[in-house]
């Protein structure tokens, strides 16, 4: 299945080849599925309410949101594990509702890996090659091919007890690459694995993602890992899908509280709003002092809530500050120093500060001023 005019090196694009398909690094060229309209119920509850969206080729695209969500649920509808209620999965313009999941040509990294401990590496990755009616030597060349992608070739003989958690995660990609499917789904494949090991695979499977071409659909709960992978993500609550865009989209322009409050640390507070207009508004701090900030909302609004990011607030005189605070406590993270404090209502705040020699931590019960630096706040309905 040539990508973008590149031809496959002996049937697979070869990890060693990267230079003569790299015109598709990066490049969206079309629409490779389609989930329009899809409803999906158990019973008299409802998992996905009417969700749509497009996922590209040879795009990192990640279903990102906490645990009940639909994420998940919405991955098994694409893969065939559970039928849909309502609406279309289309794959390249085709409806594959109908189909069953042996006869999509999607492949499935379940969080588990599902390796047969009986069988060495080589043969976990041939064992798919082999029920799909390949013969034993094609089978073996393309699975030796997909091991070499994921840098395996040297335990080719090996069980999968012998093995790392993080080998065990890439004999299971190995597996599902294998067929070349237009699509690989990714339920959560790195949550079993330990921090460091799980920063370690997420580059590794970006980049493997990228010298394939092909279209993965990763799911998590993960805001790290969604931001660091993702060319895309779709932020899902509650069985609807509240914000697609890219990691920097989602972050910096939240379309409402739950994105704000649910993607990396946000301080919200509840303000007054002066007005609106041309996707700026004016609001009223705690203290009296005007800001303006961007919003997406457009109507006028009487109150609204402010998204302040923590890492965007700067310490200052209070005569100089646009929110005047009072220290109670500070974090020690290593790279970063969190300060507590509080407005004069009550309400707790956090400041993220880089952990360098100049820094200097007002000692709790100080009064200390707080500047908003530019991007720091965004104003959402309340």
């Amino acid at each position: 299945m040539p990508l973008l005019g590149y031809e496959p090196i002996n049937g697979w694009y070869h990890p060693g080849k990267e230079k003569q398909f790299r015109g598709w690094f990066g490049i969206v060229t079309g629409t490779v599925i389609s989930i329009d309209r899809v409803v999906k119920s158990f019973g008299t509850f409802t998992a996905l309410h009417e969700v749509s969206l497009d996922i590209a080729d040879n795009e990192f695209f990640t279903l990102l949101g906490p645990s009940g969500c639909g994420k998940t649920t919405l991955l098994r509808c694409i893969a065939g594990f559970e039928p849909v209620s309502g609406g279309q999965i289309r794959l390249h313009g085709e409806d594959i509702a109908p189909l069953p999941p042996f006869k999509r040509p999607v492949n499935t990294v379940f969080q588990h890996y599902a390796l047969f401990p009986h069988m060495t590496v080589l043969e976990n990755v041939m064992f798919g090659l082999q029920r799909l009616g390949w013969s034993v030597v094609d089978a073996e060349g393309r699975a030796k091919q997909a091991l070499e992608l994921v840098h395996l070739s040297q335990f080719l003989k090996r069980r999968p007890g012998q093995l790392s958690g993080g080998q065990q995660q890439r004999v299971a990609l190995a597996r599902a690459l294998a067929p070349e499917p237009k699509v690989l789904l990714l339920d959560e494949p790195l949550s079993a694995l330990d921090l460091k090991l799980r920063q370690a695979v997420r580059m590794e499977l970006k980049q493997i993602q990228r010298e394939t071409g092909i279209a993965f659909v990763f799911v998590t709960h993960d805001q790290e890992e969604a931001l660091t992978m993702s060319d895309r993500i779709a932020v899902m609550s509650d069985g609807h899908v509240q914000q697609i865009g890219t990691p920097r989209e989602i972050y910096e322009a939240p379309a409402n509280r739950f994105v704000a409050d649910f993607i990396g640390e946000t301080n919200l507070i509840e303000v007054p709003v002066l007005g609106i207009e041309g996707g700026m508004a004016e609001v009223s701090l705690p203290g009296g002092r005007a800001l303006r900030c961007p919003t997406p909302l457009t109507g006028p609004v009487g109150q609204g809530v402010l998204s302040l990011r923590p890492e965007r607030i700067d310490l200052c005189a209070p005569g100089e500050a646009d929110l005047v605070v009072t220290a109670t406590d500070q974090v020690y993270l290593g790279t970063d120093i969190q300060l507590k404090a509080t407005l004069t209502g009550g309400q707790e705040l956090t400041i993220r500060l880089q952990n360098a020699l100049a820094t200097r931590l007002p000692e709790a019960g100080t009064q200390v001023g707080l500047k908003l630096e530019a991007g720091a706040a965004r104003l959402l309905a309340a």
